[in-house]
């Protein structure tokens, strides 16, 4: 007779992180419910990010991350924590997670409250200067570029990962210089092609050495910047549970992978 294997289940995630201090990593996964696509679940639409490289090239490219990123911003300020925000909040003010490392730059979690939290992608809502460092609000931007581009983009566009609008003509926006210097101005996040500042990738990993288990939510694992968290992890013999749908680079190293909704699961974990 066949042996059938039983799936895992989020009893069995509550059992094995019970009384443990847990460190959790999300990726776009966990925003999906909040209305903000993600780049590789199974229902996403393949698409190519633009890379640094790519943004500092020339002005064509700045002129079309940022005509899209501008439309867009009007859905990203409309979007609210869901349910599994919260939840992660509760189980923060429970004791049973002790930090939230984030791969999303939404700001979402702040938004629900999540008091130890590490940006690790940097967060959309701020912007820097490439040239004199200065560091000014999103929101202030986007105003600017509402006067240089009056009644740009009315209307209804599908939303990328990341909230930028998809658009395919950007030749006749206009974009917005340093206020300070005149230099290249760049939403405060990690680009492909960057790499993630150094103290804060330590940080991180202090966080992850000093738990008793890792719990990655929403997140496929594809890039280098989570994946080596949970590499650690399972290297130092600490407990990884992992909650996606579909597969991921790190399941191999999981001690319990659940193919579920982040939602559904974190709620499940409070109850």
């Amino acid at each position: 007779m066949e042996t059938v294997t039983e799936l895992p289940t989020v009893a069995d995630a509550r059992t094995l992180l019970a009384g443990r201090r847990v460190v959790v990593l999300t990726g776009a996964g966990i925003s999906t419910d909040s209305g903000i696509p993600d780049y590789r679940g199974p229902e996403s639409v393949p698409r190519s990010p633009m890379t640094y490289q790519e943004f500092v090239a020339t002005p064509q490219a700045r002129q079309r991350y940022w005509a899209r990123a501008h439309v867009g911003w009007r859905h990203m300020t409309g979007a609210e924590p869901n349910a599994g925000h919260h939840a992660l909040v509760a189980l923060e003010r429970s004791g049973a997670v002790s930090a939230v490392i984030t791969q999303n730059v939404d700001g979402l979690h702040e938004a629900a409250g999540q008091q130890e939290l590490v940006a690790l992608h940097g967060r959309i809502a701020d912007v820097v200067c490439l040239a004199c460092g200065a560091r000014t609000p999103r929101a202030a931007l986007h105003e600017r570029l509402d006067v240089l581009n009056p009644g740009y983009g009315e209307g209804a566009y599908a939303i990328a990962p990341d909230g930028d609008a998809v658009l395919e003509e950007t030749a006749d926006f206009r974009v917005a210089p340093c206020l300070e210097c005149g230099g290249l101005l760049k939403p405060d996040v990690v680009f492909f092609g960057e790499n993630v500042p150094k103290p804060r990738v330590e940080h991180c990993r202090g966080l992850v050495d000093a738990a008793d288990a890792l719990l990655v939510v929403g997140s496929s694992l594809h890039v280098m910047s989570g994946l080596r968290f949970v590499r650690q992890a399972a290297k130092a013999g600490t407990p990884v549970v992992i909650v996606n749908r579909g597969t991921t680079r790190g399941d191999e190293l999981a001690a319990l992978k659940l193919d579920a909704g982040c939602t559904e699961v974190l709620e499940a974990l409070v109850a």
